[in-house]
């Protein structure tokens, strides 16, 4: 079995990120912290314009949390410091000077939306549904929320979070703003992909980290709303609804 992984390559100013879990590409504490640190990193770096996240595997883009470590959480400090993980990882993107692009491959759940949503621009595949299933397992979307809502507003957020069942079609997400286009083929996203990034190399890096600042304004106090909110998850989580939740999806 393919062991899990957090790798990037940078090629002539673009730096692509790709995240691998053998588990549906979901996310346990230690992907999330070198997802974050490897995001940080790169954008401090003066010889990469652009940087592209992206996953492993063929038609999931990710899972969301970690199933395994959800069940094993046995306290709140626990909960707050593994929900944590996905709040370093969108505050590592938003505070980014670079654009990021999401490649969406496949289906994507739960905290993956969030990731989705704070790319700066992301693109997908007719095969990339989208379900916040959080509220399904006891929890809730809160710490991916602010993200997922700046994307496709209160209306499309509170929709797609109260139907925590139901997958979304890429064609919902594009109308809603979280997709800016869906291709037939994961071929002919990844030929979209390359080609924007090698456009936005293209382009005046300051006056890009300008833009980003721009894009973004607002979101200044995310640091300790999500920090708040990845509390709240903690908390819930140690619920005996929860708790039973989590060993029938086990």
């Amino acid at each position: 079995m393919t062991q899990p992984y957090v790798k990037h390559t940078i090629e002539k100013g673009i730096a692509t990120i790709e995240f691998f879990h053998p588990a549906h590409n979901s996310l346990p504490g230690d992907i999330l912290a070198k997802l974050a640190n490897t995001i940080t990193e790169i954008g401090q770096d003066d010889e990469v314009l652009v940087l592209v996240v992206k996953s492993g595997g063929d038609r999931t883009f990710c899972a969301g949390a970690s199933f395994k470590e959800l069940i094993s959480i046995e306290n709140e400090q626990e909960g707050e410091k593994f929900f944590s993980g996905f709040a370093n990882v969108i505050n590592a993107m938003r505070k980014c000077p670079k654009f990021i692009i999401g490649r969406v491959q496949g289906k994507t759940v739960g905290g993956g939306v969030g990731l989705a949503a704070a790319m700066d621009y992301t693109m997908a595949t007719k095969f990339s549904a989208i379900k916040l299933s959080e509220l399904n397992l006891g929890i809730g979307p809160f710490v991916v929320g602010p993200a997922v809502q700046r994307k496709i507003g209160a209306s499309g957020m509170s929709q797609i979070a109260i139907d925590a069942n139901s997958f979304y079609s890429p064609e919902w997400a594009r109308d809603k703003g979280l997709y800016t286009k869906v291709f037939e083929t994961t071929e002919a996203l990844d030929e979209a992909v390359q080609a924007l990034a090698e456009q936005l190399c293209g382009y005046n890096p300051e006056a890009v980290k300008e833009m980003k600042q721009m894009f973004w304004r607002g979101t200044e106090d995310w640091d300790e709303l999500l920090k708040e909110r990845a509390k709240i998850s903690g908390r819930l989580v140690l619920s005996s609804f929860t708790k039973e939740k989590l060993k029938r999806f086990k």
